[in-house]
Order: structure tokens, then sequence, then C-alpha cells
């Protein structure tokens, strides 16, 4: 048995052994196989394992000449990895002599002051000897623990180590401790760039000089089979720099010129199948670039330029990144000639990271993928860009509860509705999953398709919530329906266990709107009220979801507060007569949530209120009779004359007689007929007729259906649209 230190901090003399930085474990040394490239100091004698002995060198493929003869240690510092402490040579964490191996004149079981062992102190030491030696020690002999003492010789080498150069890894619990602070640090990547990066900082310069990761192209999903050629991309390369900052405790070494490392590596190569690289790959294990397959593989990967600028011998490591599946790219390991070369031992580290990262690899790509579905479902049941509507300007914002997970049942909606009206909707369905956004969708879907019937708001929610119930017993959302009147200045608003909308005045003051509270959609058998309210122009409508206004650090009403606070300060800056603009007023309001206070989605829809002046719209009825088209024209006329849109007349009253002429032919009710000046020209005749007319091509012969043709043809747009007491036909004409 012989002691050794837990770590590479050697304890001071005169240290108490019962100190955590001094302890020490006892551990049985195991006897090294003959591939191990850890030979024994001191000139011990190893004999080499039996037959079919277990040796580092069998999973491994190692090559014939794995120990490599001794060369002296002249690579240029690098700093040492998370987990792997630097071994400056003659200072602390100097080499252990090897198992059974004692110094000269030191009983076996017997430490000397002096470190005669590395990293051992004897219980019983004090103070540092002046300088006698130690009675167990040889006269004359130099004490290692002493500052003036020369440097340890290099146990590979036999080399002096220069001081404060830390020295490769020597130990199988280098090794251990690198692979595992380097398999940690690839685990915590999320997605490919981070896995990759993870890969290559790990690596460099710990375990090597540079790395050059190649990753399929495109990469495979999950059970996805790949389609066309193995194509391979140069994801990633990492090198040492040529200089070091001294401000780190590394000084700088010198770069040979030019740099074999700096020019290693082609963007992109074909693998062709049977080739030399096809079969490396194929192989899986990692193998030595010395050996003849890995050696004709190579020009393939890198180009047939670039091969002479791999350094000669076992200073390159060729190991495939496979996955679940499939090999999906391959990893090169390069060491500079200055540096020793790799060992058997090291295989092995190559392919524990090769395996890691290529697991991760297949894991961050699946999950991407899923990532991608979630957030490209997400989108598509939002609205992709809100409709211009005649009287109202609307902005919008839409914030995940994570950006990991892009969905959730938070919506927004803006939908037109006949007379230039527009109604306003805001929902939150619970949960954040793709369930939640599912049943988004399906309720999104459902408001607008009775909204296109004209319902009034609380007959909206109550068809919503009978739609939830279909949808399951446990499918809770709630929901805000408005409708904006632009030319009576008037809003109706219905609401289903949502929170109240807040209004923004012209003036700067902010109200936060009295509406009945109302059960949440999906609770079934409750009634929904609506209330109607004054829509002033110049005001703004603030809907939004609960996320905004509700987290950990205060409740909803709490929340409300703040929010009207806030718009009301936002409105102060730009004065009484000008309200904030609608983008930067949506902006300052999420700018009101803290680091804390994202626990929810937030869906925000802003409404400014234009409206439609009075003296901008001429309403007439119109009796269901023969002489109703003629006085339409001539209404129309007026109007037009009023309001200085003499060009437009003869296209007015072409299209006024068409649509009037075929609503009173089938109406029992008087015909209203509707003129709205805004940006646009646009002509509203209603009847009690539910019927849609609709569009179709004349023969010669026919008499009639020829109205509609022509205004498909003169119009900008038209529509005809159902109504709970008929339907509205209506066509827009280009102002000027």
């Amino acid at each position: 048995m012989t002691e050794h230190p837990t770590s590479f901090d050697r304890p001071s003399t005169g240290a108490d052994p019962t100190d955590p930085r001094g302890a020490l474990l006892r551990t049985p040394v195991p006897p090294r196989a003959s591939g191990s490239a850890l030979p024994a100091q001191g000139g011990a004698d190893q004999s080499p394992p039996a037959a079919g002995e277990d040796s580092p060198g069998a999973f491994e493929h190692s090559q014939p000449g794995a120990e490599q003869a001794a060369e002296p240690d002249t690579h240029r510092p690098r700093p040492t990895s998370e987990g792997v402490p630097a071994q400056p040579g003659g200072g602390p964490s100097d080499d252990t002599p090897s198992a059974g191996v004692t110094p000269a004149g030191v009983a076996p079981g017997e430490v000397s002051a002096g470190g005669g062992q590395a990293g051992l102190v004897r219980p019983d030491s004090g103070a540092p000897d002046s300088g006698a030696p130690d009675s167990g020690a040889p006269a004359g002999a130099p004490d290692p623990g002493r500052r003036d003492a020369p440097p340890e010789p290099d146990r590979r080498t036999g080399q002096p180590t220069a001081p404060g150069r830390p020295t490769p890894m020597r130990r199988d619990g280098d090794r251990l401790r690198f692979v595992g602070a380097a398999t940690r640090r690839i685990a915590r990547g999320m997605d490919l760039d981070e896995i990759v990066m993870g890969l290559c900082r790990a690596t460099v310069p710990t375990f090597a000089d540079a790395i050059l990761v190649y990753l399929r192209e495109p990469l495979p999903v999950g059970d996805e089979r790949p389609t066309g050629p193995l194509v391979l991309r140069l994801r990633r390369t990492d090198r040492i720099p040529a200089e070091r900052d001294t401000e780190g405790g590394f000084t700088p070494a010198p770069q040979p010129e030019p740099s074999e490392l700096e020019t290693v590596g082609a963007e992109l190569c074909e693998v062709r199948p049977g080739s030399a690289l096809a079969e490396v790959l194929r192989g899986v294990r990692p193998v030595f670039t010395d050996t003849p397959a890995a050696r004709a593989a190579l020009p393939e990967l890198l180009g047939e330029e670039r091969d002479f600028a791999l350094p000669d011998g076992r200073r390159a490591i060729l190991a495939p990144l496979r996955g679940r599946r499939r090999v999906i790219g391959a990893a090169l390991f390069l060491r500079g000639p200055e540096r020793i070369a790799f060992e058997a031992d090291d295989l092995l580290v190559a392919a524990q990271l090769a395996t890691h990262s290529a697991l991760g690899i297949d894991k961050a790509v699946l999950y991407g993928r899923e990532a991608y579905i979630a957030d490209e479902l997400q989108r598509t049941m939002l609205p992709e860009n809100l409709p211009r509507c005649t009287g109202v300007r609307l902005a919008s914002r839409y914030l995940p509860a994570a950006e990991t997970a892009r969905v959730g049942g938070d919506w927004y909606d803006a939908i037109p509705l006949p007379g230039s009206r527009v109604a306003l909707v805001v929902g939150d369905v619970m949960g954040h999953s793709m369930t939640s956004a599912a049943i988004m969708g399906q309720l999104r879907t459902t408001a607008q398709t009775l909204a296109g019937l004209d319902l009034p708001p609380q007959e909206v929610l109550h068809h919503l919530d009978e739609q939830a119930q279909r949808l399951g017993t446990d499918r809770m959302a709630t929901c805000l329906y408005a409708v904006y009147d632009p030319v009576a200045h008037r809003i109706t608003v219905a609401n289903a266990g949502h929170p109240p909308p807040v209004l923004l005045h012209l003036g700067g003051h902010a109200e936060v709107l009295r509406v009945p509270a109302g059960a949440p959609i999906g609770v079934g058998g409750v009634d929904f009220e609506a209330v109607e309210l004054d829509a002033p122009a110049g005001a703004t409508l603030l809907l939004y979801t609960d996320g905004l206004v509700e987290s950990r650090l205060r409740d909803v009403w709490t929340g409300i507060e703040q929010l009207r606070e806030r718009l009301a300060a936002t409105a102060q800056l730009t004065g009484p007569d000008h309200p904030p603009p609608l983008e930067a007023l949506c902006d300052e309001v999420l700018d009101m949530l803290g680091p804390g206070d994202r626990d929810d989605d937030i869906a925000l829809l802003a409404a400014r209120f234009d409206g439609i002046a009075p003296s901008d719209v001429s309403y007439w009825f119109l009796d269901p009779e023969d002489a109703a088209p003629g006085k339409a024209r001539r209404l129309a006329r007026r109007a037009l004359a009023r309001w200085g849109m003499e060009d437009l007349t003869d296209a007015v009253e072409l299209l006024v007689s068409e649509v009037v002429t075929n609503a009173v032919r089938y109406a029992s009710k008087p015909v209203t007929l509707r003129l709205l000046r805004t940006d646009v020209l646009r002509c509203e005749v209603g009847d009690d007729v539910p019927q849609l007319p609709r569009l179709r091509q004349a023969r010669a012969t026919d008499e009639g259906g020829r109205g509609l043709y022509l205004v498909n043809r003169l119009a900008r747009r038209w529509g005809a649209t159902r109504l709970s007491t008929g339907k509205v036909v209506w066509f827009e004409l280009n102002r000027g």
C-alpha cells in the first residue's frame, strides 16, 4: 500500500495532518498493463499482462509502437481545464513515485520530512528543517520541498521541468478528472452550437492543441433516414492562440512560423462509399492518424493540399462521432510538435469525448426540431398581421413564458365586422403546453366564425363556453370580447373571467373599465353579460392577459394599478393633445415587467380609436320598390358633391344602382344605404335576406347576372357578410 494525495496540492511542511487540505487517501495501486503509456519510474520492472488480460489498448485499437520514446517536454504553457489543476514542476503537485518505489535510503512506508514522496508529510513534522538532511534520507540529497531545490525531472522524458509550466496528464486520475469535467461542460449545452463549443473549449488546450469538428450536412433528426451521399462540413475549429496574456499567469511561448495547425481543415468533404474515410467512420472507434487506414483517410477529410500540415507521429487522433443511429460527424484532435505525443490511454479519452458529444448533438437536433414545430404551431395560431380597419389603429405584442418553450394558451385577435366595426378579442387558456396551444387555436377559430355571424359579444362567449365543454371537462380559459363601432363611437364589452381592460383617454387619464367579471369559459351553465361604453376619439383601449399584471411577487389587482399608472405616466410625456404612439406605448407597458415578473405568457392588444366623424357619414333608408335604385343614385350623387368627390360619381352611381336593384328584388323590409368617407370611399347596402350573392359568369342569352361582375371589375374591394337580421353587401373605391 502506498499513500497518494487526494489532490495535486502538496501540504506545506508542518501542516496539521488532520487539516482537510492535507488529507491523505490510502488506495491500492493496481499493476499497469504493458499497453499503458504510463511506465513506472525508478527502474521498477513491469511484466506484460497475461493472455486474455484486459488492457487499455484492447478497446482502442492500439497501434504498434504505442509506447513512445522519451522526448523533451518543450510544449508552451497552456491553461488547465476545469477540474484538472495545474502541475508546475518543482512546486506543489509534482510527480509522485510509482507504486512500490521509494526514494533511495527511505524504507517502505516511511516518509521524509522534506517530501521524499511527492505530496506526503510526516505527521510529526514541524517547521521546515534548517537544511540538515532527514535521518531517513541520504546525506546531501536535495530536498524537493524547498524553494531553492532543483526541479524534479519529468517522469516521462527525464528532463527537468521548468518552474511554472503545467505538465500533461500523467496519471489515470488526471484523465478521469478531465473526462468528468469535459463531459459536464458538454452536457451543459442546450443547442447544437453550445455542445460543439463545449467540446472545443474543454479539449483545447488541456487535451489537444487544436481540434476540428466535422458534422453531417444536413444532420438527420431522430429516426429520419438521410438521403443522398454522406457530406461532412467543418462546423467549428479551435486552437491555442499564438500569444497568451501574461496577466493570467502564463508566459508567451515561441510559435513556429508558419504554424502547422493554422492551415489544417477543409470546409466541405463528401465521403465516398468504400473509401478509406468511410471505413474509418464505420469503425466508430478513435484511431491514431499514423495508421495506414487513417493516413489514407486524412486527405479525403482535410483536402489533398492540406494533409501535409499534420504533425508526424502520434500527434493526431481521428474520432468518429456516432449518435444513436448512425455516424453524424468526426472530430480531429491535434498536438503540436513541441508537445508530448498522444498515448494509447488517450484513445479512451477521445472515445468518451466523441460519444458524449455525438449523443448531445443528436438530442440537441431532436430538441431543436420539436421546438421549431412548437414555435410554428404557436405562430400560425396567432395573427401574422393585424387587419387595417376603418376608424381604429391596432398594435400587438406576444411574449412566451420561456424562450425554450415558445408555446402557450394566450391569444389575441382583431376581426373586421360589417358596418366598419371591428371585434377585439384576447384570451388565455390554462397551461403552457402543446395541448394549451391546440385548444387556443380551436377557440380562436370558433371566435372568428362566430364573429363572422355578427353575433352580440355575450352570445359569442356563450358559444365559446359550449365549444370548450365539447373539447373536455378540464378545458378552461378566460376571454374578453369587445366590438368597436367607429361611427357611433361606442364599444360593447363582454367578459369571461378575464382581467378588465384599461382605457387611456386623450388628456392622459387612465381608467380601468368596469365590466362584469363573468365565469371562465368551460365552466358551463353560466350567463354572460355585455355592457356598452363610450369610446371617444383619441382614446386607447388596452387588452392584455394576466401574465402582464400577475406574478409571484404581486397579485393581479396590484399589477392592474401599476399598469394604469404606467399608462398615465407615458401619456404625460406627449402632452394632453397628442396620444402616445401605439408601438412605443406597447414597449413602455412591457418595460414595467421586472426580472421576476415573467411567470406566464403575455398577450397584449392596443386599439387607438380614431372614429369616423358624422360629417363623413351619409345614411338612408329605401323602401323596397322599383323607384329605389333611381333614388339611391340621386342620394349618392349629392353626397359626393358635398364631399368634393365628383370624379367618382359615374362609378358610384353604376355600382350603387346594381347592388340596390339586387336588394329590393328580394327584400321585404326597407333597404339601408350608407356611404363612408375615410381613406377610401365605402358603400354598404343592407337588407333582410340572409342568402349571400355569388359571382357567376352570365351567358349571352341571360337577362341578368352581370351586376356583381361589374362590381368585381370596378371596385377596389367588395364582399358580403351575413347578419343575424339579414346581410350587408359592400364595396370600396379609391379616392381620387
